[in-house]
């Protein structure tokens, strides 16, 4: 059969044999020979519109199926990363900023170093400085060995992005939390949110490592998930990861710490509710699947 590629603007981009039954991944390989710069993972085709002015069908899948006559659309997604990449190099950031701040305070504080630190005050930083790194190894640590992503690769630009968010906030919480002038709160409140802080990770890690077993390795077969805290929301590790970072601004009660875990909150939320709408559209129990469980929230038990 013969497939015809466009531009989305309707530039042709070539016509291609493929064998019968062939699927968007036999086509992929052979628009790269042809145009060298855009290879697989560059590469985004959509089902040419009915109309002209139709709204854009959805993007195809490497597995979807391809017939005679078809007209696809190409659009480039621009120079592609690895996922595993930009989380090791996001995370790596806070990693090595936040103790720069605690080890070295004459470079960031200058004269200011000369004020007097009181030692529950440098106990409460040594801490914060012990659950800021903890939070980050766990996280370089998963990225490694425990998660595993459903496309290999993003748009470099993310990287960028995500690294400013992830290393200016670094900064910015280490320079208030490490700052010689620094007023801890209350004992009781520390040692609650510490002890929040570490059981919220361990949750954390915990719902990672159950996303991690509903899918065997080199394939792509989807579940709903089950077990604790899943049987309640759909995106328990966002719940956990949340109640951790409200735990580490308990300890160390900072407007950079709120501002950074408000902001972590939002974008989190934002996350869970649109996988919580796929989940429920995946899982509608037709035609054989399964129904994802009415009652099960996006991020707060029986609330939200």
């Amino acid at each position: 059969m013969k497939v015809s590629v466009q531009s989305t603007s309707g530039r042709p981009l070539g016509d291609y044999q493929l064998p019968a039954s062939a699927t968007l991944s036999s086509l992929q390989p052979l628009f790269h020979a042809a145009h060298p710069l855009y290879y697989p993972d560059r590469q985004r085709f959509y089902p040419s519109p009915a109309a002209p002015s139709a709204t854009r069908p959805p993007a195809l899948n490497p597995d979807s199926p391809l017939s005679d006559a078809d007209v696809l659309l190409f659009k480039d997604l621009g120079p592609q990363i690895l996922w595993k990449t930009v989380f090791l190099l996001e995370y790596l950031g806070p990693l090595l900023l936040y103790p720069l701040f605690y080890n070295q305070p004459r470079w960031i504080y200058g004269d200011a170093i000369h004020a007097a630190v009181t030692p529950w005050a440098r106990e409460v930083q040594f801490s914060a400085l012990m659950a800021w790194t903890f939070h980050y190894a766990k996280r370089e640590l998963e990225t490694l060995f425990v998660h595993r992503f459903s496309h290999a690769t993003m748009p470099l630009s993310n990287l960028f992005k995500n690294s400013i968010y992830y290393w200016g906030f670094a900064a910015y919480v280490a320079y208030f939390v490490n700052h010689p002038l620094y007023t801890p709160p209350k004992e009781d409140l520390v040692y609650t949110g510490m002890c929040l802080f570490y059981f919220m990770e361990v949750g954390n890690l915990s719902a990672h490592w159950t996303l991690r077993m509903l899918r065997p390795p080199g394939t792509k077969v989807r579940r709903i998930p089950r077990g604790g805290l899943f049987e309640l929301v759909s995106c328990p590790n966002y719940t956990y990861e949340i109640l951790s970072w409200l735990g580490f601004n308990m300890m160390t009660k900072t407007i950079a710490g709120l501002l950074f875990m408000c902001a972590g909150a939002f974008q989190m939320l934002v996350w869970a509710g649109s996988k919580h709408r796929r989940y429920k559209k995946e899982f509608d129990g037709k035609d054989g699947r399964a129904l994802y469980p009415p009652s099960r929230k996006i991020l707060i038990p029986f609330l939200y």
